[in-house]
């Protein structure tokens, strides 16, 4: 079954994630565990409970995604001012309060920034991808905006693409190489455009991600002095964190066979993983509809399709997320699914 008319339940779902961590950071006490219980354990129960999938809206432009896209953003910027506050003592939380408030925040930038910054950076528009690259610099993975577009969509699949998991791999070794390796090949992409386009050296585009990542450190000194910038140093590790295990399952063991004239085979449906979930999914912003991403990257995410043919998780993927944290209880779900979906490369 679908759910008709998401773009309420998409609303109404990320927008109460950040309003329930912020209040947290602020009064602590249950506040600061409602806002952990959104991220977690009420969507991990929902997404078991509820049986329907959100609806596919026809159409690629929607100007309320945009203006969801864009109220995220300030929702982000307004928060992680607020979670650096409260871990710098502004608020008086207790020890607990800000581990809570920590956790809850770091998985909101990492699963529902990180899915907003990613539908920004791949809209029309020069503004709202500015607000997507700003979100991802604010984590201090500015980088990720070129290693996303010009090299993990051009290569995915591949052995020339850092953020495809291989088979056999873990986690753990997967983020070593993934975050290296995307950004030097970023970079190298980078290198090659702008060697071409003829404009200062202060407009190339890794000057901003650096020059970006200083100034983010500047503000968190400002804000809370030393602790402000150890706080905003580790919420970056962990919502980068949670953007390599999305990336790590969501292309885990699928790889495009290489065609007798040498190149890859197209991008298909098969060359993802996916979830139907409804909760997680609207969490998300449809993230979990990953093949059909690929396939049409400008396409607003409530357009996202699922099909039959596409490779489905067999948990939702902040639970698959987790199960990736245990390299041979992910080897022993995930291996053999990939197998069944997985053609030899020639």
């Amino acid at each position: 079954m679908t759910v008709q008319n998401p773009m309420p339940i998409f609303t109404t779902v990320t927008l109460m994630a950040p309003t329930l961590i912020a209040v947290g950071a602020i009064w602590g006490g249950i506040w600061a565990i409602a806002g952990l219980f959104w991220m977690t354990a009420l969507t991990a129960t929902l997404d078991l409970l509820i049986s329907r999938t959100l609806t596919t809206v026809e159409g690629d432009e929607f100007p309320s995604a945009d203006r969801l896209s864009i109220a995220l953003a300030i929702a982000h910027c307004v928060l992680w001012v607020l979670v650096i506050a409260a871990l710098s003592g502004w608020t008086g939380l207790v020890l607990w309060e800000k581990l809570v408030v920590f956790t809850a925040a770091g998985l909101f930038m990492g699963q529902v920034s990180n899915s907003n910054a990613h539908e920004l950076i791949h809209r029309p528009g020069r503004w709202l991808r500015r607000a997507g690259r700003w979100i991802y610099i604010s984590v201090l993975f500015g980088h990720h905006l070129s290693a996303h577009t010009l090299v993990h969509h051009v290569h995915v699949g591949t052995k020339s693409d850092p953020s495809t998991a291989r088979s056999g791999e873990s986690f753990y070794r997967f983020f070593a190489r993934a975050w290296k390796g995307g950004f030097r090949e970023g970079l190298r992409a980078e290198n090659r455009r702008f060697s071409q386009s003829g404009r200062p050296w202060w407009r190339h585009p890794y000057y901003a991600y650096v020059v970006g990542a200083v100034l983010t450190l500047v503000a968190a000194a400002i804000i809370g002095g030393g602790t402000g910038v150890f706080a905003a140093l580790c919420l970056a590790g962990f919502a980068q964190t949670q953007l390599m295990l999305s990336d790590y399952v969501q292309h885990y063991g699928l790889s495009r066979r290489i065609l007798a004239n040498g190149k890859p085979e197209p991008v298909g449906p098969h060359h993802s993983w996916n979830a139907p979930h409804l909760m997680s999914s609207a969490l998300m912003l449809n993230a979990p509809r990953h093949s059909d991403h690929h396939a049409h990257p400008a396409r607003a995410f409530p357009a996202l399709r699922l099909t039959e043919d596409m490779p489905m998780l067999p948990r939702s993927l902040p639970v698959m997320a987790c199960v990736a944290l245990y390299p041979r209880l992910w080897r022993r779900v995930m291996d053999p699914h990939a197998a069944r979906w997985q053609q030899p490369a020639e």
